[in-house]
């Protein structure tokens, strides 16, 4: 027994292996041959015979020991799924071969509750002969399945039905002895010290507080500087009511119209009259228009900056004429030999831009041949391209009837392979749902067990709840009473009630009031101070300003007085060279149309096209001009500013 039962435990473990790597089944198998080499040839054999067998029958076994562990099996472990698969396969497919008697021993050799269980729901006759037939025979031939694995286990069942009541016996058996051997607790009692009496407690001495000072009289009393702003509230209202009184009943005179003649009354009390007043018309809202120059606000930092900047110019021209009543040196020939060099720079720049725009005219004429060319190899290319369109279109619609062929048988197999198949899937579908109205049934009961102890639990809370409400309900003493004018006597230094301590907290209240305007006024006096001077610095700025504004004007009137009469631009060798080969490619382009019969390009026979490239050659000559003469006026300023660098 021992033999054949370490044997199924390396078969466990084997299988246990194989479904934890998910691997083939052949790879496993090799693997695990080397790894049992260690032991005997028969152990090794009959090993690898059983593990074999559990991989090629997998999923018959399997169908066998799900139904167990839904219907017998809730209380066994997951762990065991490999032992039952061991014992379903020895049973089915090896037990002619190994004998009854060999058969017997290997299932004594394990758990004896477990086996007891498994093969009496295996060796059902109502079992085999039902699903598992069923169940079987969606995976295998009916017929096979009934010659081969039905009958021969209906034939040994009569024998494993004995072997199972021996297991049963077995384990009647050892019950009767767990019981014999229990033991009853005997409880010991507890060894406890007595304790000692309590000792009466000495009564501490009633500690004597020394009597309190009265509270002074002015503690109640308001204070006479308050009376005082009182009585002044009372008479500026009384004063305040009295003008809005005479306010009302007097009118303005101006409001008051009169005749041209009658002189105007001193007293305005004597003019009142009952009738109606004529109504006061309301004149119209003056306008008044903004100008352009609107002042900018400054900062202290911007005006003190500006200031400074200011202050650095002056500083500047005084020493620039310092040194000139020095005597200092004059730059006017190093200026007139710099202009002449930024002449001769424009004129470069100008003969530059027309041979670039010669350039760009030469370009055009040859992307024009280039364009009639490339439409003569376009036109033999689409004829070409049509050519081999044709051919293909016609390998297409022969490829697309021999694929319609084809795909009429492949409809036409599918179809009689779904006959077969809903069939079986009509027969699986019976069996489970049996098994779901197995479940649900076992469901239902445990929830009513469960319904059933929930309301035990709700029924103690609510007695529980109801006994700590008692507990609340019962009344507590508490408040304590609190003399703001006595004084607590601990002895310490500076000890007072809490009426003196808010006395004295006011008084300290108005000294760091009186403390707070003192700070301020002196921060007043210092930001006049302050403002003084920005002002005066303020005035010297717009003077600045002023002086500088007029100098600029006047150099503006000068430049714009030079920059009236601007000069033409030379021509160059480069630019007649380039011109000429413009010509050249433009009567070339006229031949090459005239062989080829190809049409004109679009900017040669529509007048639109044509009118904007003229505008563009235009735009390009005006552009050129005017950088001519901003250079000039470039060139005119910085002589300017060395002259002025110079003096």
């Amino acid at each position: 027994m021992a033999y054949y039962g370490k044997c199924i435990e390396t078969v466990i473990g084997q299988l246990d292996k194989f479904k934890a790597k998910k691997g083939s089944a052949e790879q496993f198998l090799e693997a695990a041959s080397t790894a049992l080499q260690t032991l005997s040839p028969r152990k090794q054999a009959f090993i690898l015979e059983v593990l074999s067998g559990c991989l090629e029958y997998q999923k018959l076994l399997a169908v066998v020991v799900d139904a167990f562990y839904v219907r017998a099996g809730c209380l066994c472990p997951r762990a065991d799924y490999s032992l039952f698969e061991v014992i379903c396969y020895l049973a089915t497919f090896q037990l002619e071969e190994l004998g009854f008697q060999l058969f017997c021993d290997i299932v004594r050799s394990q758990p004896v509750d477990k086996m007891r269980k498994f093969l009496g729901f295996f060796f059902n006759p109502l079992n085999l002969c039902s699903w598992i037939t069923d169940e079987w025979s969606l995976i295998y031939e009916t017929a096979y399945v009934r010659e081969n694995w039905i009958g021969p286990l209906m034939r040994w069942q009569p024998e494993v039905q004995k072997l199972i009541n021996q297991l049963e016996e077995v384990l009647a058996n050892q019950s009767v002895v767990s019981k014999t051997k229990a033991k009853v607790t005997e409880p010991k009692e507890f060894n406890l010290t007595v304790p000692r009496p309590r000792s009466i407690p000495v009564p501490e001495p009633v500690p004597v507080v020394a009597k309190s000072k009265p509270v002074p009289r002015s503690t109640y009393q308001p204070p006479k500087k308050q009376q005082l702003l009182e009585t002044t509230k009372r008479h500026n209202r009384w004063k305040a009511e009295e003008l809005l009184r005479r306010a009302n009943v007097e009118e303005m005179r101006c409001a008051v119209p009169r005749s041209r003649g009658e002189p105007p009354t001193q007293d305005s009390r004597k003019t009142l009259q009952p009738r109606l007043l004529p109504r006061i018309l309301k004149t119209p809202k003056l306008t008044f228009y903004k100008t352009n120059n609107v002042p900018v606000k400054l900062n202290t930092a911007a005006i003190l900056r500006e200031g400074s900047l200011y202050q650095r110019q002056v500083e500047k021209e005084l020493e620039r004429v310092d040194k000139l009543v020095d005597g200092a040196g004059d730059f006017s020939e190093f200026l007139e030999w710099q202009r002449k060099v930024q002449a001769e720079g424009r004129e470069e720049q100008l003969a530059a831009s027309e041979c670039h725009r010669l350039q760009g005219k030469l370009s055009h004429e040859e992307a024009i041949l280039a364009r009639q060319r490339l439409v003569q190899g376009n036109k033999e290319k689409a004829d070409q391209k049509k050519e081999e369109t044709a051919e293909l279109m016609q390998q297409c619609a022969e490829r697309r009837l021999q694929e319609e062929r084809s795909m009429k048988e492949l409809v036409r197999r599918v179809a009689e392979v779904q006959r077969n198949v809903k069939v079986a899937q009509t027969k699986l579908l019976r069996g489970r749902q049996q098994i779901v109205q197995e479940v649900i049934e076992e469901s239902r009961e445990l929830l009513q067990r469960s319904a059933e102890a929930a309301g035990e639990e709700q029924k103690r809370r609510r007695e529980l709840i109801s006994q700590l409400r008692a507990l609340e309900t019962q009344p507590v003493r508490q408040g304590k009473l609190v003399d703001l004018t006595q004084i607590p006597g601990y002895g310490l230094e500076g000890e007072m009630s809490v009426v003196e301590l808010r006395e004295r907290l006011a008084l300290l209240k108005e000294t760091r009031r009186r403390e707070e305007e003192e700070k301020r006024d002196q921060i007043i006096q210092g930001k006049r101070a302050r403002s003084q001077e920005l002002q005066n610095v303020v005035e010297q700025i717009s003077l600045c300003r002023a002086a500088m504004g007029r100098s600029a004007a006047l150099r503006w009137e000068e430049r714009k007085a030079r920059s009236a009469a601007p000069a033409a631009p030379s021509q160059d060798e480069r630019v007649l060279e380039l011109q000429r080969k413009v010509e050249e490619k433009a009567a070339e382009r006229r031949r090459q149309a005239a062989l080829l019969r190809v049409p004109a390009p679009r900017a040669a026979h529509r007048k639109p096209r044509a009118q904007l490239e003229a505008q563009h050659w235009l735009e390009l000559e005006q552009s050129r001009e005017r950088r001519l003469r901003a250079l000039q006026r470039s060139g005119s300023v910085c002589g300017r500013a060395r002259r002025l660098e110079a003096a």
